[in-house]
């Protein structure tokens, strides 16, 4: 498939979460993706179900403990402009495919590496998942309500936006240098430094004294009830944005309440209105409006819905919907 990153050549280890998502990330743009699979070890997930796994040039299943195993990745990576691995700091190197070996084949490799705790420090060999990386970096703790536990984001933080999406970002980044100097990179890409990165905006809020360690006492985290989603008549859930006062005012009218964007009362007052009418009238009333509404859609109904389906943000390749390549690349108008 062409994309903007047509000739442009990756080697992936194969593995599971964010180092497949790099790779489909970079596949997806055009970019040709030789996947190695290890011979001992089955998908985790069957491949015609395997969103992450997609748009790759090739598959090729290999022992990577034998001396051809080894002998195959090298060759293919001496015509690579990068590599992905996901493996334990160390493994690659027990394998005889460390960068030191790839990188003296190729000087213009760049070697991509993704952990969760990152190539050296105490935790470097420990277990870990998704979890567990984003309540070190601090960000699991801003994420619920006041009064409960933390909320799990499911794995999107740590795994996603903050490991594999960086992981891509670090490829090309990796191999723009590398196409200027002639000389590769090793990327450590750790998902608890990842996590950390993410949350960017909320550490700057912090310093500026606008954020506490309060958990739901804070502008973006439902500390306020104009930020925050309400419960329909029918049981189904609506989201609501309206954080500046224009756009406040838009809900504030279209609801007729009577009170201001900060008044007390305000919170109980939205979740009085939302609670009269079913989800589809809200839907009707609020939509397309500046009042910042949304309604909360499940897996289900959200490639049905009709901006969602106009933007083709979901396709339906194998019989199932799975998320579209984005962003989107067109051609400037000039």
């Amino acid at each position: 498939m062409g994309g903007v990153l047509e000739g442009i050549r990756i080697v992936e280890l194969a593995g599971i979460g964010p180092a497949p998502f790099a790779g489909m990330m970079l596949a997806d743009h055009g970019a040709v993706v030789i996947r190695i699979e290890r011979e001992d070890q089955p998908p985790v997930i069957p491949p015609e179900f395997d969103i992450l796994g997609r748009n790759r040039a090739s598959t090729v299943r290999l022992d990577l403990k034998s001396e051809h195993g080894a002998a195959r990745v090298r060759e293919i990576a001496r015509d690579c402009d990068g590599l992905i691995e996901g493996f334990r700091p160390g493994v690659m190197e027990r394998l005889g495919l460390g960068p030191e070996t790839l990188c003296a084949d190729n000087p213009r490799l760049v070697y991509g590496r993704m952990t969760g705790w990152g190539q050296e420090g105490p935790l470097a060999q420990a277990a870990g998942h998704d979890i567990n990386y984003i309540a070190l970096a601090g960000a699991l703790h801003t994420y619920g309500r006041a009064g409960e536990g933390p909320a799990v984001p499911v794995n999107a933080v740590g795994d996603f936006g903050g490991g594999g999406m960086l992981l891509a970002f670090g490829m090309l980044a990796g191999i723009l240098s590398a196409r200027r100097t002639g000389k590769g990179q090793v990327i450590d890409c750790a998902m608890v430094d990842g996590a950390a990165l993410v949350s960017a905006l909320t550490w700057s809020l912090k310093a500026a004294g606008m954020w506490t360690d309060e958990r739901g006492a804070n502008l973006l985290d439902t500390g306020a009830p104009f930020y925050d989603v309400y419960r329909c008549a029918d049981g189904e859930w609506v989201a609501i944005g309206a954080l500046e006062p224009a756009f406040f005012a838009v809900l504030r009218e279209t609801l007729g309440l009577q009170v201001s964007q900060h008044d007390p009362g305000l919170r109980e007052a939205l979740a009085e209105a939302f609670r009269q009418h079913p989800r589809a009238h809200w839907c009707a009333l609020l939509e397309g409006s500046d009042a910042c509404f949304a309604p909360v859609l499940s897996l289900s109904e959200a490639p049905g819905h009709p901006h969602v389906a106009f933007r083709g943000t979901f396709a339906n390749i194998r019989g199932y919907p799975e998320p579209a390549p984005a962003p989107r690349f067109e051609d400037p108008p000039c």
